[in-house]
C-alpha cells in the first residue's frame, strides 16, 4: 500500500524521465527514516523525521514533519516538511514547501519556495520563484528572481532581474549588485546602502496594504451587506423547513390568530413582550444565587429557542394570512414561510417603522407559541394535543 501512494505521488508531483523508467527507485516510510544507502534512481522518503545521508542519482521525493538532506541529489528534489534544510548541492530542480526552509548549498536548477521563513545561502544558477513572511538570499542568482513576502533580504549577485512585493521592508545587504533591473513594491523605500550596485532601472511602487478611509468604509458596507443577506437566507431556510415540516403546528397558530378579536390580539402580543422582558431579569436574579445558577441557564436556553421559533414563526404567520387572504389557502405549506419570512426580512429595512412592526409580529408569535405550548401541557379540550 505504501509502495503504491509512493508512486502515486510520485506520478503527480515529478516528472517522469527515460531515466527513471530504466533505473529502479527506492521507498522509506517510516516514524523516523533515514536513508544511509545510496539510491540508483529517484528515492522516495515519508516519515515523521527524513534524513538524507546518501546520494541520489535520480529525483528525491520527501514528506515529513522534518526532512533533512546532507548528500547530493542529481536529479530534481521535492520537500514538503514543518522543517526542511538542503545541505547538500542539487543539480536539478528544488522545490521545497513547509515551515522554514534554509537551503546551503548550490542549486543547479531552479528554486520554487513557500513557507513561513526561507533562507537561502546557496548560490542558484537557474530562477527563483519564493513566497514566505521572511525571507533571506544571501548568495544572489544567476537567473531572475521574484519575492513575495513580507521582510525580504537580499545579498550576493545577482545576474537577472528581481521583483520583489513586499508587505515589510526591503533590504540589500553591503556589496550586492544587481546587474538587471530592481522592482518592488513596499509601504516604504527599500534599504539601498552606497556599496550596492544596480545595473539595471531601479522601480519602485509605494503599495500600502492597509485600506484608507474610503476602502474601509466599502468594505464595512460589504461586510454588513453579506451579514444581512446570509441572515436573511438562513431564515428563510429555517422557515420553510418549519412550516414544510410541521404544517398543523403553524396551522395551529395562524387559525389562533386568524380567529382572534383585535384586543386578543394585542394581549397575545403582550404576553410574548413580556416574556422577552421578564425572562432575562428572572435569570439574572436566579445566577446571582448558587442553587439557581443551573436553572437561570436552562432558562435561557429556554428563552433563546422562544425568541428565535418566534422570529420564524413570524414570517410563517405572515406569509400564511397572506395566503388566506389572498390565495384562499388554509392549508400552510413551505413557501408560505420562506415568501412570509422574506417580506418580514425585508419590513425590518424599513426605518423606525419596520422594526416595531416586526418585533410585534415576533411578540405575537411568542405569545401565541407559549399559548399552544401550555394548552398542549395542560389541555382543556381532548383534541387539543392533536392539533400538534
Amino acid at each position: 500500500m505504501q509502495r503504491t501512494l509512493f508512486i502515486l505521488l510520485a506520478l503527480l508531483l515529478l516528472p517522469a524521465s527515460s531515466y527513471a523508467a530504466s533505473t529502479p527507485s527506492s521507498f522509506w516510510a517510516a516514524r523516523s527514516v533515514l536513508v544511509a544507502s545510496s539510491s540508483p534512481g529517484n528515492a522516495y522518503a515519508a516519515g515523521a523525521s527524513v534524513v538524507v545521508t546518501a546520494p541520489v542519482q535520480g529525483d528525491l521525493l520527501a514528506f515529513g514533519g522534518s526532512v533533512v538532506t546532507v548528500a547530493p541529489v542529481s536529479g530534481d528534489g521535492l520537500l514538503f516538511a514543518g522543517s526542511v534544510s538542503s545541505r547538500a548541492p542539487v543539480r536539478g530542480d528544488l522545490r521545497a514547501f513547509g515551515g522554514s526552509i534554509t537551503i546551503e548549498e548550490p542549486v543547479s536548477g531552479d528554486l520554487v519556495a513557500v513557507g513561513l521563513s526561507v533562507n537561502n545561502s546557496g548560490r542558484v544558477l537557474g530562477n527563483v520563484f519564493i513566497i514566505a513572511a521572511n525571507t533571506t538570499m544571501a548568495n544572489g542568482a544567476l537567473g531572475p528572481v521574484t519575492i513575495y513576502g513580507n521582510n525580504v533580504s537580499l545579498a550576493g549577485t545577482f545576474a537577472g532581474d528581481v521583483t520583489v512585493v513586499a508587505w515589510g521592508r526591503v533590504v540589500l545587504a553591503p556589496g550586492t549588485t544587481i546587474n538587471g533591473a530592481l522592482t518592488y513594491e513596499a509601504p516604504v523605500e527599500a534599504i539601498i546602502p552606497a556599496s550596492a550596485t544596480i545595473r539595471g532601472k531601479a522601480t519602485y511602487t509605494n503599495a500600502s496594504y492597509l485600506p484608507d478611509a474610503g476602502t474601509s468604509r466599502t468594505l464595512s458596507l460589504i461586510s454588513i451587506g453579506l451579514f444581512l443577506l446570509i441572515r436573511i437566507l438562513g431564515a428563510l431556510i429555517l422557515a420553510g423547513l418549519l412550516a414544510g415540516l410541521f404544517p398543523r403546528f403553524a396551522e395551529t397558530i395562524v387559525n389562533r390568530a386568524a380567529q382572534m378579536r383585535p384586543n386578543r390580539i394585542f394581549l397575545t402580543a403582550l404576553l410574548g413582550f413580556a416574556v422577552f422582558i421578564v425572562t432575562p431579569v428572572l435569570s439574572l436574579f436566579l445566577a446571582l444565587t448558587f442553587v439557581g445558577l443551573g436553572l437561570a441557564f436552562l432558562i435561557l436556553i429556554a428563552y433563546a429557542l422562544i425568541a428565535l421559533l418566534s422570529l420564524i414563526y413570524a414570517g410563517i404567520l405572515l406569509g400564511s394570512l397572506f395566503a388566506r387572504r389572498y390565495l384562499h389557502r388554509e392549508v400552510v405549506l413551505w413557501h408560505d414561510g420562506v415568501l412570509g419570512m422574506l417580506a418580514l426580512s425585508l419590513v425590518t429595512l424599513v426605518p423606525s417603522a419596520g422594526f416595531f412592526i416586526a418585533f410585534f409580529f415576533t411578540a405575537f408569535s411568542a405569545g401565541a407559541l407559549l399559548l399552544v405550548f401550555f394548552n398542549f401541557a395542560f389541555p382543556h379540550e381532548e383534541q387539543t394535543p392533536e392539533l400538534l
